[in-house]
């Protein structure tokens, strides 16, 4: 792993470490989206056959009930219990992003609010192939079921069996799944975004996946919403003397473990814990049993950067904008208010980035590639919506309707001048409730 110092390390190239677009990729996944939309369920069975090796038809494309009861009868009860206590860390934390509408009366007979709503379908991508991620199965739909989604779905790739990996089903069944779909890639988009005969379009797709999911979102981008094109992994990590190499070693082959382009950097103002940094990462390289992904990780994306101090270390990372960023640090409060962009922070020694990852409560759908700049993590608003509204009495609009025709006006637009103006010659009002009656009965919310 290599070390430098802050003056030679190039935030822009870090940046664009970023897997490009593969012209092929897009093309591909455009043929695929277009043949699924157009050919319904007979084009969606086609591609996992030839994907996924696994024959499938309307009846087996969803998981049964007795394929869940099979998995909660064969599950270890402690994994079951960790995924219970993880996944009411993830509501009780997730509980207090909820938000409510508002409405504002004037009490000069004009009335402006806002509802928020839940949407009321959504998917969550899950990948299949050399991992599962049970986690990223909760980390989905807690949010949305705190926000009040009324059906949550899974789209996940099946083995060559027909079958859905046990743990996912596992965190499935914990978080209240409403229905898990055997279906992977491009044409799992493609049937979520445009609906099959079997398969009913949703709102929002949410969840990772390889590139060609990746595109796939991009190209359903508008006629459903997603959550985000992430990247590769990252983690930055920010340490003082007072830091455990070996530690911080360990941290740093945590994300390197997830994809040889995953990022791992650790910024130190002490050259002494970066070389003993370095000594521990050789060492637990070899015991690792994805040591190939991980080395090669490490070898390409990987740096220890030396900084003059913790706080110049702090600019540099605000600069960089990680994921994942662990401050490693003596008194890492002492830090917080100072970091602005990062999309997940784990302050001290005791909080290894593994602990959001799967169990404290916090989201681990990260914004990556230093989108982290202006993006945040995944969490209940991204299942809500805003509808937004407006009232006036006669006697209010009387009020402000020359000036909303000279504003329409301004801009060219006759018939938008005309449509405030006339009605100073029609005098019209509805009659009802008064706007404070409606706060209490709950048209806000």
């Amino acid at each position: 792993m290599r070390i430098v110092s802050a003056s030679e390390f190039s935030v822009e190239d870090f940046r664009s470490r970023n897997i490009e677009r593969s012209g092929d990729v897009a093309e591909a996944v455009s043929s695929i989206i277009r043949e699924v939309r157009n050919g319904g369920d007979s084009a969606l069975f086609g591609y996992t056959e030839k994907f996924d090796g696994c024959r499938l038809d309307a009846k087996s494309l969803i998981v049964s009930k007795s394929e869940i009861d099979e998995a909660v009868r064969l599950a270890d009860p402690k994994f079951l219990n960790v995924l219970e206590n993880a996944y009411s860390n993830i509501v009780a934390f997730h509980s207090n992003q909820k938000r409510t509408g508002f409405i504002s009366d004037s009490c000069n007979g004009m009335v402006t609010g806002q509802k928020v709503i839940a949407l009321d379908r959504v998917a969550f991508y899950v990948p299949g192939g050399r991992a599962s991620y049970p986690s990223s199965v909760l980390m989905n739909a807690g949010p949305a079921k705190v926000a009040g989604v009324r059906s949550v779905c899974i789209a996940t790739p099946p083995g060559k069996d027909g079958k859905v990996n046990s743990d996912v089903l596992l965190a499935a069944y914990v978080s209240g799944v409403d229905r898990i779909y055997k279906m992977g890639g491009a044409q799992a988009i493609a049937a979520l975004a445009y609906g099959t005969e079997s398969v009913e379009r949703v709102d929002k797709i949410t969840g990772p996946g390889n590139a060609f999911v990746a595109e796939a979102k991009r190209q359903v981008f508008g006629q459903v919403a997603i959550d985000m094109i992430a990247g590769p992994s990252e983690i930055l990590v920010i340490a003082d003397e007072s830091a455990d190499p070996r530690l911080l070693a360990i941290d740093l082959l945590s994300q390197a473990e997830h994809d040889p382009e995953a990022t791992a950097i650790l910024i130190t103002d002490s050259r002494s814990l970066a070389d003993d940094c370095v000594k521990h990462i050789d060492r637990l390289l070899e015991s690792l049993p994805k040591r190939e992904i991980a080395m090669k990780s490490i070898e390409s994306n990987g740096r220890i950067i030396i900084a003059d101090s913790i706080s110049s270390a702090i600019e540099l990372a605000d600069r960089i904008a990680p994921e994942h960023l662990e401050l490693q640090v003596a008194n890492p409060f002492d830090y917080l208010s100072r970091i602005r962009n990062a999309g997940s922070i784990f302050l001290g020694a005791n909080t290894p980035e593994a602990s959001g990852d799967y169990f404290a409560g916090a989201n681990h759908v990260l914004p990556t590639s230093g989108t982290a700049r202006f993006s945040s993590p995944l969490s209940v608003d991204d299942f809500l919506k805003k509808v937004q509204y407006t009232y006036y009495s006669a006697e209010a609009f009387s009020r402000v309707a020359e000036d909303i025709g000279l504003f329409a006006r301004r801009e060219g637009l006759e018939a938008h001048a005309l449509s405030a103006l006339m009605r100073l010659e029609t005098k019209c009002d509805s009659a009802g409730k008064h706007a404070s009656e409606y706060e209490t009965s709950g048209v806000a919310r």
